[in-house]
Order: C-alpha cells, then sequence, then structure tokens
C-alpha cells in the first residue's frame, strides 16, 4: 500500500515513511492510495469473529507486508486490550462507549496502535530517535502519553490550550514523566496545532525526526474503524438500518467510519455533531468552507475551528458535495443545548453522558427523524469522571473515580509554559 499527499505535490510514501513522517512534505495530510472493499462473506459472519480478528482483518490492506502478520496480530492484541459495550439508552438508540482504556477516552487505540506501529520500525535502530508532537485539546494528549510511555526510541512533547483542558485530562498529560514533555501554551487548540504543522516544515527541526500522533497520522487515524465494526457486529441481529453520530472536532472518527463504509460495513447514515466551532454544518448549508478561529466550550476536545480531517472525507467522496450529503449530515450545538441533552438523558433513561456524547446524541436524535426504521449509535467518547465539573452539576449526581484516573490524582503535574513558534523550536532544540 501506497499512500499519496493530499496536497499532490510530494512523493507516494510506504506505511512506514507515512507513520514516521505524520506529514507530507508539501504540508498534506496522507491517504491510501487505494480503499479495497472487504468481501460480503466477512461481514455476513462477523458475529462469529473476535474483536481482534476483525481489526485484523480491517486493518491489513492499509499496513500490507511492512509489518508481519504475527506482529501487526499482536500489536491488535496490545491494542484492543479493553472493551468497547454498545449500551441501549432508549427504545432504538445506543451508546458506544469507548472510554474503557486506560485513559478513559476513544484516542487509547490509535495512540497505543500507533505507538506500537512505530516501536516496530525504530526496533533496530539504536541511535535513532524520533519525536512525537502533538497538539491536544482534550483527550489526545492523556492518550498519547499513555501509549507512548517507555517506548524505545520515541520522545513525546505534548501542547496543549492553558485553562482550555479539563483537570484530569491535564493531570493525564504532565504527571507521566520519563519520555513524556508537556508544554503548556498561552492560546487555543488551533494555535497548538498551527504550532505542530508549522515544526514539521521546519527544516532546521529535520535532526529531531518529528512525527505527529494527532489524528493527522495516519497510525492513529485508520485504527477508528474498528469501532463502526465492533458496533455492527454487536446490533447485526437486529437486521435494521444503522445511523451513526459522531461529536465531532478534528473529524478523524468520523472520516474512520466513512473508510468502513467504503470497505462494504452497511452503515444508512452519518451525522457530525459539533458544538458552536460548526465549520463543516456551515458548509454543508452554503458549499463554502470557511475555517475560523475555534470557541471555548464545555465539549472542549471538539473545540477545532478548522478540521484536519475534513478533507479526507471531502477526498472520499471526490469533492462532489451532492454525493457527500447522502452519506453525512452535520448539526451544531450550544453549550445550553448540551447541558439540557445531558439532563434528558439521565433524567428519562438514567444513562450518564458526558458533553461529547451528549452532542453526539443530539446530532442523532435530529437525523432519526429521517430514518423512522433504523438504529441509531451516538459515540460516547469519554468518561464522563474527566469532565465531572461539568457533569455534576448538571445531573446532581457525585461520579465515583475509576481506578485509571486515581492513579494520576495525586501525582505531580509538570509542564513548560510557552506562548510562541519560537519558544518552541527553542524547546525542541
Amino acid at each position: 500500500m501506497k499512500y499519496y499527499s493530499l496536497n499532490h505535490n510530494a512523493p507516494k510514501v510506504s506505511f512506514q515513511e507515512a507513520v514516521i513522517q505524520g506529514l507530507a512534505a508539501d504540508k498534506g495530510l496522507y491517504f491510501p492510495e487505494s480503499i479495497t472493499a472487504l468481501p460480503q462473506s466477512f461481514f455476513d459472519t462477523i458475529e462469529n469473529l473476535s474483536n481482534e480478528e476483525i481489526a485484523f482483518t480491517a486493518i491489513q490492506q492499509f499496513v500490507g507486508d511492512e509489518i508481519p502478520a504475527e506482529t501487526l496480530k499482536q500489536i491488535i492484541a496490545e491494542t484492543l486490550c479493553f472493551d468497547f459495550p454498545v449500551v441501549p439508552v432508549e427504545n432504538g438508540i445506543y451508546s458506544l462507549e469507548l472510554f474503557h482504556g486506560p485513559t478513559m477516552a476513544f484516542k487509547d487505540v490509535g495512540a497505543r496502535f500507533m505507538s506500537r506501529c512505530l516501536g516496530y520500525f525504530n526496533k533496530d535502530k539504536k541511535d535513532n530517535t524520533n519525536t512525537v508532537l502533538v497538539a491536544t485539546s482534550g483527550d489526545t494528549g492523556g492518550a498519547v502519553a499513555s501509549g507512548f510511555l517507555g517506548v524505545q526510541g520515541v520522545e513525546v512533547v505534548i501542547l496543549y490550550p492553558s485553562g482550555k483542558v479539563s483537570d484530569i485530562q491535564e493531570r493525564q498529560l504532565t504527571t507521566l514523566g520519563q519520555n513524556i514533555k508537556a508544554l503548556e501554551v498561552d492560546g487555543v487548540f488551533d494555535d497548538c496545532q498551527d504550532m505542530v504543522k508549522k515544526a514539521f516544515l521546519d527544516e532546521t527541526l529535520a535532526h529531531k525526526n518529528l512525527t505527529s500522533a494527532n489524528s493527522i497520522n495516519i497510525a492513529r487515524w485508520l485504527p477508528q474503524m474498528f469501532y463502526f465494526l465492533f458496533a455492527y457486529k454487536a446490533l447485526k441481529g437486529q437486521n435494521k438500518p444503522l445511523v451513526f453520530s459522531c461529536p465531532s472536532g478534528n473529524f478523524g472518527n468520523i472520516c474512520a467510519g466513512i473508510i468502513a463504509k467504503k470497505m462494504g460495513l452497511p452503515i444508512e447514515h452519518f451525522v457530525a455533531a459539533t458544538n458552536v466551532n460548526d465549520t463543516v454544518p456551515r458548509f454543508l448549508v452554503n458549499g463554502i468552507y470557511d475555517p475560523k478561529p475555534s470557541i471555548a466550550t464545555i465539549s472542549n476536545a471538539m473545540d477545532v475551528g478548522n478540521p484536519s480531517n475534513f478533507i479526507r472525507i471531502q477526498e472520499m467522496y471526490g469533492n462532489d458535495l451532492a454525493q457527500f450529503k447522502k452519506d453525512f449530515s452535520s448539526y451544531t450545538y450550544t453549550d445550553a443545548e448540551t447541558l439540557a441533552a445531558m439532563k434528558t438523558i439521565y433524567n428519562t433513561d438514567g444513562y450518564i453522558a458526558e458533553p461529547h456524547g451528549a452532542v453526539g446524541y443530539l446530532g442523532l436524535k435530529k437525523e432519526l427523524e429521517n430514518y423512522p426504521n433504523a438504529i441509531g449509535v451516538f459515540l460516547e467518547t469519554a468518561h464522563p469522571i474527566k469532565f465531572l465539573d461539568v457533569v455534576e452539576p448538571a445531573l446532581g449526581v457525585t461520579l465515583p473515580i475509576p481506578a485509571q484516573i486515581e492513579s494520576v490524582l495525586n501525582k505531580e503535574k509538570v509542564s513548560t509554559k510557552i506562548k510562541t513558534y519560537d519558544e518552541l523550536k527553542a524547546f525542541l532544540g
């Protein structure tokens, strides 16, 4: 499998090169040269397969022979070491819980998969260190920190916006030490992401062997297709059309879901549910892609004004807006609407949704008006405990602290404050 730049002005590369480089030399995101549909027999018998078997079958074409099959199976086994339950919330609506991993966020899957791929590629490089440079609006940082902790030949530098991540999220990315460093940026997430992209293109930093663990990296992004396959396996027996609603920030999850659909997974429709950072909902209304600076909300992991992965989605539909709209809708919701949804879900169904999941629920409810015979699935991307300052007062509950979170609460935060790209560059050396 070869990967090409979506800016179409850089050489095609292998899976290994795409993982290590992160971003193409022409600033473009990498995209697979082909997407081959899986055999119908795979979907016909998916309920008889383990999650590990499903994941291996789905990802193998994108890795090719660059990682031996047995090694790839081991990487997948270490990646999928937790559950992905599909939980009934109300009649015809389910929550796909993606928060049962070590940092209690969906990004555990991509971060663990990528870290192990990079570890494999580095196994024979005694003196060569890769620097993973990543921007986070919330959960990415903690998942990357956990996934890469102690990985040989990899240094991790995480940029996060000061005061705009939750206390637990901040502790997960600032307390691990070892090969993990945190930079607290005076700005918003988009400032962090812009610094990361600029560093990749800075030739004076070539000696740092920079790569990204944001969803711009194919090894972080592609494994997210697994979620949709697992949900289909769980719900297939109901023999109804499936509508998926993804709370969307950088659009990596929903982009991976569309890849799964292109591979033959029978998904009727996708919803990208956003907070007030509404670049994509506006695009679907007027056909103009007009990114704006991000706005802080209670669903902070979605506070993205210029979602990186949307260009990949456009590529899969040949930039044909009419075709795109057949498979895809996008709606935007305020903090007030999000809080009201959290209360409704809890009071009606006894289910505790955090702000991102609540946004996904709202988008799903709206879209199901168009698909009355479908089953709806919204993605719960993080455990409510990560947003206890929002969830507890909104619902009047006290959340028990899970073991994964307890382990970081009393550790000392260590971060370096920066404001400019030059400060980042000086830190990287």
